[in-house]
C-alpha cells in the first residue's frame, strides 16, 4: 500500500495536466543509483504492463512494478514547497538509511528479502 498526501496527489494531477499527459499513468519505481544506493523514479507512462501493481490514493492511480514494490511498501509520498522551491518528499519505512537529499536510500535488506 502507498499513501499520497493531498498535496502530492494535487501536484501529480497538476503535472499530468500541464504536460498534457492526462491519458498517461503515474509510475513510481526505484532504480539503482544515488549516494545511498537506490533512487526514487517518478514518471508518466502511456501503458500498464503485466508486471504492474496498481494502487489508488488521493484520486491518483499509482503504478509500481513488482521489483520496486517491496522497497515502496507503506511509502508515504508528500509534496511541499519552501524557499528553495517545491519537491516531492518520501517517507519510506523500508529505508535503513536516507541520504541528505532524501532522494536516495539504502534499503533495510531484512524487510525487503
Amino acid at each position: 500500500m502507498l499513501q499520497l498526501t493531498p498535496s502530492a496527489a494535487q501536484e501529480i494531477k497538476r503535472l499530468q495536466h500541464s504536460r498534457q499527459l492526462t491519458r498517461h499513468h503515474f509510475r513510481l519505481a526505484v532504480r539503482p543509483g544515488g549516494c545511498a544506493g537506490w533512487l526514487y523514479h517518478l514518471d508518466f507512462v502511456p501503458e500498464i504492463t503485466g508486471d504492474d501493481l496498481e494502487y489508488e490514493s488521493g484520486g491518483v492511480t499509482v503504478l509500481v512494478d513488482s521489483q520496486s514494490a517491496g522497497y515502496l511498501h507503506n511509502l508515504k509520498l508528500d509534496y511541499a514547497e519552501d524557499l528553495m522551491g517545491g519537491g516531492f518528499r518520501f517517507t519510506n519505512p523500508n529505508a535503513a538509511q536516507v541520504c541528505s537529499c532524501s532522494l536516495s536510500f539504502a534499503p533495510n535488506l531484512e524487510k525487503n528479502l
